[in-house]
């Protein structure tokens, strides 16, 4: 039977549940409380990719199911708080987000910063860091998000992202196994890599407990309906599963070798 936990910052499916796998999908709600009086933007922009992840959720919710595995959802709008970002970011509380001001987060004081991170970074963080001391080692770290066909005027050809940071070795595999899963065009730190600040729970959570991690960018017009997003996340069912088992084996001849 699985649990969830859900607060006005986070939801937590299937905790506890033992997997090889954790998702997490950081910016997988628009919602902002009253007391926010919607940051000042209308309801066109509160709808958009800058407050959120459209698709993200979904496809996260359909692979903790059919995986049967964890995930630790922010259910607050990443214009509060990005919590794909440390505290000392300086887009971690965004005034600006691709072309459009966010007037309710122009001219705030250090106070007001950490109070957003005490509302909306802290019990996220404190969820995420109690389902991994709910696992071991061998348990794979995988964050979900999903980009705009079109930024700042620019179109992109890329539909799935496979990104990383200095540990690569589940992306490597992945990006191995992908052609056999799908016909999308994949690639490598596309449209984001470690250059533009996105590696923060990879980073922190993956690297800083040895973790297989990766972080999947899905581009949005792909998964825009229910259907759209259990197709995505049948696909990265398989994915995910191929390329866990040949990042074993090689584990493994590794450890014959030596």
């Amino acid at each position: 039977m699985s649990q969830t936990q859900q607060t006005p910052q986070i939801e937590v499916l299937r905790s506890g549940h033992q997997s090889p796998f954790l998702f997490v999908c950081e910016h997988a709600s628009n919602f902002i409380p009253d007391e926010y009086d919607n940051l000042g933007l209308p309801e066109d922009l509160r709808q958009s990719h800058i407050a959120w992840d459209p698709g993200a959720a979904m496809v996260t919710r359909f692979l903790s199911e059919k995986l049967n595995a964890p995930a630790v959802l922010g259910v607050a709008s990443r214009l509060l708080y990005d919590c794909n970002r440390p505290p000392e970011a300086i887009d971690a509380v965004p005034s600006r987000s691709e072309v459009f001001d966010v007037p309710g987060n122009l001219d705030l004081t250090a106070e007001d910063i950490k109070a957003r991170v005490d509302q909306f970074y802290l019990p996220f963080e404190a969820a995420l860091k109690s389902e991994l001391d709910k696992h071991g080692a061998d348990i794979a770290l995988v964050t979900i998000h999903s980009f705009t066909p079109v930024y700042k005027g620019q179109a992109r050809a890329v539909e799935i992202g496979i990104l990383h940071d200095t540990d690569s070795r589940f992306a490597d595999t992945i990006l191995m196994h992908a052609s056999k899963h799908t016909s999308m065009k994949v690639e490598r730190n596309q449209p984001y890599g470690a250059q533009d600040g996105v590696m923060h729970t990879l980073v922190e959570h993956g690297l800083g407990r040895g973790l297989l991690n990766v972080m999947i960018e899905i581009r949005n017009d792909l998964i825009a309906t229910d259907a759209d997003c259990e197709a995505a996340a049948d696909m990265l069912a398989g994915l995910f599963s191929d390329a866990l088992g040949s990042v074993s084996q090689t584990d493994q001849a590794k450890q014959v070798i030596s």
